[in-house]
């Protein structure tokens, strides 16, 4: 029905540049701290056990009014999420219902234009393979081995069509995606939509870099990225550090010098949308959805 891989993992010189000038950047911002918590595991979660702010957010996905395609699955989300609480997530409704809608009209579009790769970093319970199953769409969903088992699980008891879909657990703190993508079968030859859903802000700023910089080798020029970037916070000078008890924020800057890092790591942001501007409800300059395609020569 559906693949997983486990890997292993190399470096490259050009890399390993690119990705030290960046966190250099993100550290001379004051990012280098490190909250307590496990290491790549995503808030609130432990080592080998899945993540319960993915758990919460996809309990609130759920209930949203959303698209899909001809071929996909209206209440996937539903059906993947039974039974998960939302818990404090409930609070960022209003947020994750502009921050859903954004990135499935990129998946939407996308699909629409023939990109035959979607690649979901820090899946969670991400539904779009069965919501947006396409004909010759491949969907490579990456995240922590927890979560990822307990969606294997669920799938198989969905009992629903997901020949298309690639789950591969890794940990962005210690593993390089470029290498990890290469061994999931992805094809750095053929286009590709990088999703990066509100996984930015729960990794140390070494990690944000490498993982940019990562995907940016695997790019076409034709490739594109979309990504959420946390823009609120005490080094951001934007209001009270929302930390709520459990969860792990670690990166988060001003959204100039945030771009500036995408910049840094490979990516040319091509259209920046505050998620205020859709929802007055919410504070403006706290998050930023951001579309990036592969800078030139950005790839080694």
């Amino acid at each position: 029905m559906f693949g997983l891989l486990g890997h292993t993992t190399t470096t490259t010189g050009v890399v390993i540049v690119v990705v030290l000038f960046a966190a250099r950047m993100l550290l001379r911002t004051g990012l280098g701290r490190r909250p307590s918590g496990p290491r790549g595991a995503g808030p609130r979660s432990q080592a080998g056990e899945p993540s319960r702010t993915a758990q919460g957010v996809a309990a609130v996905r759920a209930e949203l009014t959303r698209p899909h395609s001809a071929g996909g699955d209206p209440d996937a989300a539903r059906r993947l999420a039974a039974g998960l609480p939302a818990g404090r997530a409930e609070q960022l409704r209003p947020l994750l219902a502009v921050r859903t809608a954004f990135f499935d009209e990129q998946t939407r579009a996308a699909i629409a234009r023939g990109v035959p790769q979607v690649v979901i970093l820090g899946a969670g319970y991400d539904d779009r393979a069965l919501r947006f199953r396409s004909p010759g769409v491949q969907f490579i969903e990456v995240d922590q081995p927890g979560t990822q088992a307990d969606k294997r699980q669920r799938l198989q008891a969905l009992l629903t069509p997901a020949d298309r879909l690639m789950l591969v657990p890794a940990d962005f703190t210690s593993e390089r995606i470029d290498s990890v993508l290469a061994l999931a079968g992805h094809d750095a030859g053929r286009d590709s939509l990088f999703l990066c859903e509100g996984v930015l802000v729960y990794l140390p700023s070494e990690a944000v870099a490498t993982l940019l910089t990562g995907l940016a080798h695997r790019a076409t020029p034709a490739s594109l990225l979309a990504v959420s970037l946390s823009t609120g916070g005490p080094s951001a000078g934007q209001g009270p550090w929302r930390r709520p008890p459990g969860e792990a924020w670690r990166t988060t800057l001003p959204a100039d010098q945030y771009l500036d890092v995408l910049r840094h790591c490979g990516w040319r942001p091509i259209d920046t949308i505050d998620p205020a501007t859709r929802d007055p409800a919410l504070q403006s300059g706290q998050s930023l959805l951001v579309t990036a395609e592969p800078a030139p020569g950005g790839r080694a």
